[in-house]
């Protein structure tokens, strides 16, 4: 995993830079974050060495599977909310390399600082020129933009808040919206009741889900998925980890302005190989079901035995 430009070593040296307590930092930071609460109050050295590379894989994950079904979306104005030090929109740019103007708003002062600083350094054009807006989203004007980021913004606000701010932010989206939560209940959460109000507002579903039907999810089921992070020198010593890696759990919803041909199912589950079968939990327009595919199935099993939690599922 590597960020754009020269913003790899940008990070690294600036956390050279930087002194020793990431630790402590980190730990309480993690207590929050996996607890569904904000990251705003975060040591600003322990969320660069521990949370930003979760995040960037995250929003390129995500990302991904936007362009994937988008196929022809070419976004030229981008918006990245909560921008934090600019990690959704360094995922943005290595996704769509025609995205030529970007507004970046971000309340912390320090964030701000950090995102310019990245934004002048780190070797990318289309950085050089950002505009850079120190307000908080609910404050801010939004200017209209083709790809309007929302990366772990929502988590930040009071739940009837959110939607309130969803609205706002797809009042300014021309093309398409993405939201990214913490994969935890009280993110999912929020992911929910923004996509029930989008969809009420003539929204087209572009991801996760695979139909604009009711979600399915209930009770202690929550939609999340997860991506492995590969973990850097910085990273292991910030969370005393002996594991040269993690597995990020996160939510999403990306809609769009124009309706897409979207995947038949999802996969909501981790999937289970046994010596007879494969099975997961689907997601697809008749809600939720489990599918086994028995190994006697040979085309298809063999067809579909890389499958894996997260994907889209068209056999």
């Amino acid at each position: 995993m590597r960020y754009p430009g020269e913003i790899d070593q940008a990070v690294a040296q600036w956390l050279e830079g930087q002194g020793a307590g990431m630790r402590s930092a980190t730990q309480a930071m993690s207590k929050r974050y996996k607890s569904g609460g904000a990251t705003a109050r975060a040591d600003l050295a322990a969320y660069v060495a521990a949370r930003l590379p979760a995040t960037f894989a995250t929003n390129k994950r995500v990302l991904g599977e936007v362009a994937a079904i988008a196929r022809n979306f070419a976004p030229k104005t981008l918006l990245d909310v909560g921008a934090g030090p600019g990690t959704a929109t360094w995922a943005a740019l290595q996704q769509w390399s025609t995205v030529a103007h970007i507004t970046q708003i971000e309340s912390n002062p320090a964030f701000r600082d950090l995102a310019h600083h990245f934004n002048m350094t780190g070797g990318v054009a289309a950085l050089l020129g950002a505009t850079m807006v120190m307000q908080t989203v609910q404050s801010a004007t939004l200017p209209d933009s083709d790809v309007v980021l929302a990366s772990y913004v929502l988590a930040e606000l009071p739940e009837p808040q959110s939607v309130e701010v969803a609205a706002k932010l797809w009042q300014a989206t021309t093309q398409v919206l993405v939201i990214i939560e913490p994969g935890t209940p009280q993110g999912f959460s929020r992911v929910k009741a923004a996509r029930q109000m989008l969809l009420k507002r003539g929204a087209h579903v572009v991801g996760p889900c695979t139909h604009a039907h009711d979600c399915p999810m209930s009770g202690q089921n929550w939609c999340h998925f997860k991506t492995r992070v590969q973990r850097s020198r910085a990273h292991m010593h910030a969370k005393s980890a002996t594991v040269p890696f993690e597995d990020e759990p996160y939510s999403w919803l990306a809609v769009s302005r124009e309706q897409q041909d979207l995947p038949q199912g999802r996969v909501v589950s981790p999937v289970i190989h046994s010596k007879h079968n494969m099975s997961f939990e689907l997601c697809d327009a008749d809600g939720l079901n489990t599918r086994t595919i028995a190994t006697r199935e040979r085309a298809l099993y063999k067809q579909l035995k890389g499958l894996a939690w997260g994907q889209a599922f068209n056999p």
